[in-house]
């Protein structure tokens, strides 16, 4: 099976689509060559004094550079990205909300081996969801031409939809080869791994995940996005990094504030959240519920 390439005139329904089906899709040069160039340079001097993996997983030969919100102005546009937001906004609606989970620069080096393969959903402590229930959705935005040569991630299409905790090898998987600018959309379930560099060039790509509003992120964006910054971001990032609620009465703050008002003082947004949709919520569910139990 093959991973399949949209055109950057796709719509978040159309990627949607796919990725449901097959767990993983390439949008080609959605954003430019130099725009890219632009992200390297903010990045530059982060990405020089991050050191490499201190285990087999993370990388001995790779570097892992995060904070990108608090650090590139460029990169906090990538992750409101609206066809990856539109994807997000699909592909996540089964729930209240959700959230930024994590950002990543991830430097692949000349020698590093094949990673293993896994889910990224099993940050939670390996905890197995529902088949079928997603929790993320996930990009990877080429920073350079990802090949199978230099460390392409690999993956595998269509195993977002078999049985949790499988194992699997490197030569079970395909690369996501892609162009400079291009990025790999994949869920949380889909099984896939880093690819082993065998070039003698770093292969460097933005990792910018996403997850529902009542699990926890992986990177903590509370601490990684210091008060100084986050006050001088727009509200709708603001909302994405985790200053929302994440369902009705999930992350409220003292007397019932809007989380966005620690921030933001002058938005006034008191009370919980929206009682009447999480009724209607609760009915339609139970209405699927009952319509299961008679098929």
């Amino acid at each position: 099976m093959k991973i399949e390439h949209l055109p950057n005139t796709a719509t978040g329904e159309q990627v949607a689509e796919v990725l449901n089906r097959d767990g993983a899709l390439v949008v080609d040069s959605l954003v430019s060559r130099e725009y890219m160039d632009e992200v390297a340079e903010e990045l530059r001097p982060w990405m020089e004094r991050t050191p490499v993996g201190p285990d087999e997983f993370s990388g001995r030969h790779t570097r892992r550079t995060g904070a990108l919100i608090a650090r590139s102005p460029k990169c906090r546009e990538l992750v409101m990205n609206p066809l990856v937001l539109a994807t997000c906004g699909k592909f996540l609606s089964h729930a209240t909300s959700y959230q930024l989970h994590l950002t990543q620069v991830i430097a692949i080096g000349p020698g590093e081996p094949a990673q293993t393969i896994h889910r990224d959903q099993w940050a939670f402590d390996f905890f197995t969801f529902p088949k079928g229930f997603e929790v993320q959705c996930n990009t990877i935005w080429a920073m350079t031409d990802f090949t199978e040569r230099n460390g392409a991630t690999r993956v595998i299409p269509g195993s977002n939809h078999l049985d949790d905790k499988l194992r699997f090898e490197e030569k079970d998987t395909i690369a996501a080869e892609m162009t400079k600018g291009s990025v790999l959309v994949y869920s949380g379930s889909v099984y896939h791994g880093g690819g082993a560099n065998r070039s003698s060039e770093t292969r460097v790509g933005i990792n910018i995940t996403y997850n529902l509003s009542w699990l926890r992120q992986e990177e903590n964006q509370y601490l990684a996005v210091p008060m100084e910054v986050a006050r001088t971001l727009p509200v709708e990032l603001l909302r994405l990094i985790g200053y929302q609620r994440g369902a009705y009465a999930l992350g409220y703050v003292g007397d019932l504030l809007d989380p966005i008002q620690v921030v933001r003082p002058d938005i006034k947004n008191l009370g919980l959240g929206d009682l009447q949709g999480t009724t209607e919520k609760l009915k339609q569910q139970g209405q699927e519920i009952a319509q299961s139990a008679k098929a």
